[in-house]
């Protein structure tokens, strides 16, 4: 399996399941718009967020969404010389219990000890298969509560 490091976010919020990511993978201006209203005024700093500002090419790369661009988690785990949270003795910490997105934050606490426990291969296969809708097979994303292909309600995460 080729893992892309660029979508291993050190706290456990794998990209290749984001929204964010996917609707800048898939070039969906329709989702981007929809997006814009989920996580407007929702994150820090997103009062004025716009359809451009919806553009992640995976946190570890050099153009990661602009929230992740700033992420507390993202520069300890750098400045530990850890390659995630899954590394770090202090998991959950400070910055995992004021993460500011409830389902991110679900996610983390049940997302970082399974990449602990299995490492990295696991952990991306697993988050994969995860995020597949159970009746008709397509592909969905975290915090996804219905299936936009077959209309399957879903509680993934």
């Amino acid at each position: 399996m080729e893992i892309d490091k660029k979508l291993l976010a050190p706290c456990g919020l794998y990209c290749g399941v984001c929204a964010v990511y996917h609707a800048t993978r898939d070039k969906n201006r329709k989702f981007k718009e929809r997006l814009v209203g989920v996580y407007k005024g929702k994150i820090p700093d997103s009062e004025e967020l716009s359809v451009e500002d919806i553009y992640c090419e995976g946190c570890l790369s050099e153009k990661p969404f602009g929230y992740c661009e700033e992420c507390f988690i993202r520069d300890c785990s750098q400045s530990k010389g850890y390659a995630g949270c899954h590394e770090c003795g202090e998991f959950p910490c400070a910055f995992i219990e004021d993460f500011p997105i409830p389902i991110g934050k679900k996610v983390i606490m049940r997302a970082i000890p399974h990449w602990r426990k299995w490492g990295t291969e696991k952990w991306v296969r697993d988050e994969e298969v995860r995020y597949v809708c159970p009746e008709c097979g397509h592909k969905l994303f975290r915090g996804v509560k219905r299936c936009n292909k077959c209309k399957t309600s879903v509680d993934l995460d």
